[in-house]
């Protein structure tokens, strides 16, 4: 039989990164009477001189998972939490630049958004779980750069007239029907960059900066008469960078919520754009970047890696 076995090649350790992962914390600020609460689930992932954990099982360069658990809980308590972006912040730098083996600490948020319960009682400390949207943050520093990616997902919009699809492609397989006055409906899954590197004077609101993304964004998408949701999008991408200096780049991904005209002609009955079918799955996914001139696309194409 013959030797088909090659000369051994060294084995070598690529990237790799550890940390704890979903630390739900919540914080309460009293302001007297009246509470405020921030509803956080904070991800750490630490990377460095992690050779020898992985090849030898030495510990010595190894910060517990449950010691990055602990310091958000107590940077919670040490450094409060104004927003999503500035905890992750606070806690990336700490990382790298309290550990020599850690050079690179990527902290990821999702926020989760309570509205204050107006009501005639004591005190002004009951909330609601609100349903719009999860508000995201990634924060990445290496001890001498910082990237600081805001975001959103789940956030449901709808458009039920000015809006169209027709003129598009047909081969032997088509069967879609020319629409000229449609339902569009999407569910936004949005990540912008920002133009920061932990100039204080430059630092910008971050819960401002938040806000009036959201706002331009469906300002944007309600006023857009659309031929295409490409279209609706690119629209979108390019409100939030005219209007937003601090912002270098928008990714999003958009998946077009089919609403489908029910055929109500075995009933007897007219069909007048009125009633639809609602599918859920399969759905069109259109995604893409719009960008500041003169700058890279760094968020990833594929948003669940951020």
């Amino acid at each position: 039989m013959a030797d088909n076995s090659r000369p051994a090649r060294p084995v070598v350790l690529g990237q790799n990164q550890y940390g704890k992962a979903e630390n739900r914390v919540v914080r309460i600020t009293r302001d007297g009477d009246t509470h405020h609460i921030k509803d956080l689930n904070v991800s750490v992932a630490l990377s460095g001189d992690m050779d020898e954990v992985h090849t030898s099982g030495s510990n010595a360069s190894v910060l517990p998972t449950d010691t990055t658990k602990n310091t958000v809980f107590a940077f919670a308590k040490e450094h409060g939490i104004d927003s999503a972006e500035q905890f992750g912040i606070h806690l990336a730098r700490h990382f790298v630049t309290s550990q020599p083996a850690i050079h690179r600490a990527r902290i990821r948020v999702e926020e989760y958004a309570w509205e204050r319960i107006e009501h005639a009682g004591r005190g002004a400390h009951s909330f609601v779980r609100t349903g719009q949207e999860t508000r995201l943050a990634q924060i990445t520093y290496d001890g001498s750069s910082w990237e600081v990616v805001s975001g959103l997902k789940d956030l449901t919009v709808l458009n039920s007239t000015d809006s169209e699809f027709w003129g598009y492609v047909k081969d032997k397989y088509t069967t879609l029907p020319e629409a000229h006055d449609r339902i569009l409906a999407t569910d936004v899954s949005a990540r912008w960059r920002f133009d920061w590197t932990d100039d204080a004077e430059k630092t910008p609101d971050w819960d401002e900066s938040y806000e009036q993304v959201k706002k331009h964004m469906l300002q944007a998408f309600a006023e857009t008469y659309s031929l295409s949701l490409q279209q609706t999008l690119y629209q979108m991408g390019t409100r939030i960078i005219e209007h937003r200096a601090e912002i270098d780049e928008v990714r999003f991904s958009l998946p077009n919520k089919h609403h489908f005209l029910v055929d109500l002609e075995p009933f007897g009955l007219k069909n007048d754009n009125e009633v639809y079918l609602a599918a859920d799955r399969p759905y069109g996914l259109i995604e893409a970047t719009v960008l500041r001139e003169g700058r890279e696309a760094r968020i990833p194409a594929d948003l669940t890696n951020l």
